[in-house]
């Protein structure tokens, strides 16, 4: 092992440890369920609002959108990053604080299915069960996104093999979150946003003057796009580059429809709900849209110029080296343009600069992973153990169910982490449309529409979720949008249909009432 390997790994070490003591430090405050799965609603705006975006951007946004950029793909991943932040801004506003007394009113629930089944007093659990069901199929995809960065991350930076990263990734990340709940994922949740903050920062302020200032910077950029376009590069990098370039009205509606996801994305309303108070939310939400515009212009910047930065130090990603007709140059290989932060990391700072900013990967891994495991958790011991194999189940006995199910949960995700050619964006885009097409219409309709019933939530969610997998398998003309798009509108046409003609809940229009009449 290189001196440069070590230092970093004293860096990684340092990092992973910290994380690890948060997690043991934050278990002896777990003295509920509440407090395990929500904090108690104790957390301040600021560890709010980055615990919420950083859990939002995982690592595709470090690996993923930069990637898509260095292949070209500036359009779509411009289109995709105004769609999330304009996607953040509207949940912030329209959801948050409406969330957040609407699931106390309704018996203080504590978890998404539990509020969806109290805001409609489903006496069925049908729709506790088709919640905790699409959350835990859809999390299991969206963890293993996670694992498969880690294992990107440590092959990049180590030379590991990709089942050893995989590995390293899992017990960190499993750990911290069976130890200390939600007040542990939050707490690191925080950290790690701070840390990606400044790494975006830092990275490309270094990037655009070592490039010679913004202009040099683009002219090296387009020279990099006209060879690959040339086939200097292979001809993989030569289909890729076109295809980017075709970028068509319906790829930006399909990319913009990325919005939609958070509203019904459960890791990140569920911060919402664990608000200290409502008066902070406007705090919070200042705070999270800063962070979301931040982080994404250093996407673009750390995707597009690294393509002029690593080429000039001699490396070409997401090439084959057979392919590659240009002298002096090194190509790591296909589906390796992912690496493009790590690979400019190690080549702009001292090894253990370097190492403290490479975990800004390894933050964004763990802090999506972290509380998609917990969302899903609470949703099998709160909903599930608790709400019908035993009702009168302890604190203490939900506690243990639920980090069982951590465990389970990560494994599978593991599992589905174990093949590396692993897209991390395809990952991401999969859950993402299964979470914004089912549960974003219910939350909406749920908050701002009395007349809502369960047999309507009900019906959307199965409705949205069906539509979101056949639209996924289907290709050409229309089908060929974003199926997030289309999963939201029929989940949100099925459940007015379908409450429109079903009787209302007297009791439940009491309670919203009282509900809207709360004071902010």
């Amino acid at each position: 092992m290189t001196p440069q390997m070590i230092a970093q790994l004293i860096a990684f070490i340092l990092y992973l440890g910290l994380m690890v003591f948060v997690g043991i430090k934050q278990a002896k405050d777990n003295n509920s369920a509440s407090d395990f799965f929500l904090g108690g609603r104790k957390l301040g705006p600021w560890v709010t609002a980055l615990s919420a975006e950083a859990s939002d951007s995982s690592a595709w946004v470090l690996m993923g959108l930069p990637g898509l950029c260095y292949l070209g793909g500036f359009k779509e991943t411009f289109w995709t990053a105004l769609g999330l932040i304009a996607g953040t801004y509207l949940a912030w506003l329209i959801i948050a604080k409406p969330l957040r007394k609407c699931s106390v009113a309704f018996d203080d629930a504590i978890t998404i299915p539990e509020f969806l089944s109290k805001r409609f007093n489903d006496k069925s659990k049908v729709l506790s069960i088709t919640s905790v069901l699409l959350i835990v199929f859809f999390f299991t995809i969206y963890t293993a996104s996670g694992f498969v960065a880690c294992a990107k991350l440590f092959r990049s930076v180590f030379g590991l093999n990709w089942y050893a990263g995989l590995a390293i990734g899992f017990v960190i990340i499993l750990s911290y979150t069976i130890l200390g709940g939600y007040k542990a994922v939050c707490t690191t949740d925080f950290i790690q946003g701070t840390l990606i903050f400044a790494a975006f920062i830092v990275s490309g302020i270094v990037i655009v003057v070592s490039l010679g200032g913004v202009g040099n910077a683009v002219s090296q950029v387009q020279t990099f796009t006209e060879k690959a376009l040339n086939g200097d590069f292979g001809e993989s990098l030569v289909k890729t580059f076109t295809n980017n370039k075709t970028f068509t009205p319906m790829s930006a509606i399909s990319a913009f429809s990325w919005c939609l996801g958070y509203f019904g994305m459960p890791h990140i309303i569920i911060r919402f709900m664990g608000c200290r108070s409502n008066k902070e939310i406007k705090t919070a939400r200042r705070v999270g849209i800063t962070w979301m515009i931040i982080a994404y212009i250093g996407t673009f910047i750390i995707g597009t110029l690294g393509t002029a930065y690593l080429y000039k130090h001699g490396i070409i990603l997401g090439a084959n080296a057979e392919e590659v007709t240009a002298q002096g140059i090194t190509a790591l290989g296909s589906g390796t343009q992912e690496a493009v932060f790590s690979e400019t990391m190690i080549r702009m700072f001292p090894a253990f600069i370097a190492g403290i900013f490479l975990c800004a990967i390894l933050a964004a891994s763990m802090s999506t992973a972290d509380s998609q495991l917990l969302t899903a958790s609470s949703a099998i011991g709160q909903d599930i153990f608790k709400g019908f194999i035993k009702k009168d189940a302890t604190d203490k006995e939900v506690l243990l169910v639920s980090r069982i199910s951590v465990f389970v949960i990560a494994v599978v995700g593991a599992l589905l982490s174990l093949n590396p050619n692993s897209s991390i964006f395809g990952l991401v885009s999969q859950a993402w449309a299964g979470f914004g097409g089912t549960f974003g219409p219910i939350i909406i309709l749920a908050l701002y529409w009395r007349g809502t019933t369960a047999a309507g939530a009900i019906a959307g969610l199965i409705a949205g979720a069906a539509t979101d997998i056949i639209w996924q398998n289907l290709h050409g003309g229309i089908f060929d949008v974003y199926e997030i798009l289309p999963a939201f509108i029929v989940c949100l046409i099925v459940t007015i249909a379908v409450s429109l003609f079903t009787k209302k809940d007297e009791e439940v229009l009491a309670k919203f009432d009282a509900y809207k009449k709360m004071e902010d």
